[in-house]
């Protein structure tokens, strides 16, 4: 299997799962299974196309486009469906729009988001945002946050736990809750982070035009 239909279906898997959750009760159980297949894929597709030496630079694009659906789908969902506030989706969605508008430039240079062609210039723009640590640190609170969200909504969703939030089930609920919100909260934190090297670099696309002074 390509590592591009990996990723494609990761991306259907995701759509599925917040059907899944819409449909409440023991569907949301599904709709978690789902949620962590998804993002498990996320690893799978990138660890093929390494392995049949058929990564590319459109691949890895796709891949960041991919990212990019399925975080904005759960963000949203989660949302709407009152676990996090508003600002959560709004910030991550203008945070990718804005730097895969600036990585969408540089590729048309020649220079790539990852890798040895890499738009990043600086020492601490690779670091934070190109390395494997950095991508697989911020993966890895990312997944926590949407597992935390989901099983939040499935614990809230299916009639038997419902009946039993007293006592030591609600102090594991209200933990589930408030555990869920601190991750989501890192996960946006470090999710601008990550951005904010990419677009002080990628102003040197506009230099020329904005008459910009030379930041590093």
């Amino acid at each position: 299997m390509s590592p591009n239909l990996i990723t494609l279906i990761r991306v259907c898997l995701a759509f599925v799962s917040i059907a899944l959750f819409r449909a409440g009760s023991y569907a949301s159980a599904a709709g978690l299974i789902l949620l962590v297949v998804a993002l498990a894929l996320d690893a799978v597709d990138g660890y093929i196309a390494r392995r049949e030496d058929c990564a590319s630079d459109a691949g890895a694009a796709f891949d960041i486009a991919a990212d990019r659906i399925v975080e904005s789908v759960f963000w949203i969902y989660f949302a709407s469906a009152g676990l996090v506030t508003f600002w959560i989706p709004v910030i991550v969605i203008a945070r990718g729009g804005f730097t895969d508008f600036l990585r969408a430039i540089a590729l048309a240079q020649g220079q790539t988001a990852f890798g040895e062609k890499t738009m990043m210039r600086t020492w601490w723009g690779k670091l934070l945002v190109g390395s494997r640590a950095s991508r697989a640190a911020y993966g890895v609170i990312k997944c926590a946050a949407f597992f935390a969200l989901g099983l939040w909504l499935t614990l809230a969703n299916v009639p038997e736990w419902q009946a039993l939030i007293t006592g030591q089930a609600a102090v594991l609920m209200s933990g589930v809750r408030i555990g869920a919100i601190a991750l989501a909260v890192s996960t946006v934190v470090f999710c601008v982070a990550r951005g904010v090297p990419v677009i002080i670099e990628g102003l040197r696309f506009f230099r020329e035009d904005l008459a910009l002074p030379k930041l590093w």
